[in-house]
């Protein structure tokens, strides 16, 4: 079953953070990850429990696959990109 790793970011330092979207983007896809959306437009139709920045979505083969690529010590130096430059909520949900 896919899983689906989900993002929403506000950006802080966009500079840095494009750094981080270049070096992140092939350990990804290293670990099966497809980038299914990346910041696009969003059009937000409710809000009652959370009010979306900047939505990443990377579609996994399966949950194993996507812990895999966020416990990875490929992973490990990219990810105080993300952390010191942007705030974010990050999940894993599985698919169908």
């Amino acid at each position: 079953m896919s899983a689906f790793l989900i993002v929403d970011t506000q950006i802080e330092n966009a500079t840095t953070y494009e750094q981080y979207k270049k070096l992140a983007k092939p350990i990804a896809e290293k670990f099966g990850g497809v980038y299914r959306a990346r910041g696009g437009h969003l059009d937000i139709l409710e809000t009652d429990l959370w009010s979306p920045s900047r939505i990443v979505i990377i579609e996994f083969p399966d949950r194993q696959a996507a812990l895999a690529f966020v416990d990875s010590e490929e992973y490990a130096p990219v990810k105080p990109l993300r952390q010191n430059n942007a705030q974010c909520t990050l999940f894993i949900v599985d698919g169908n």
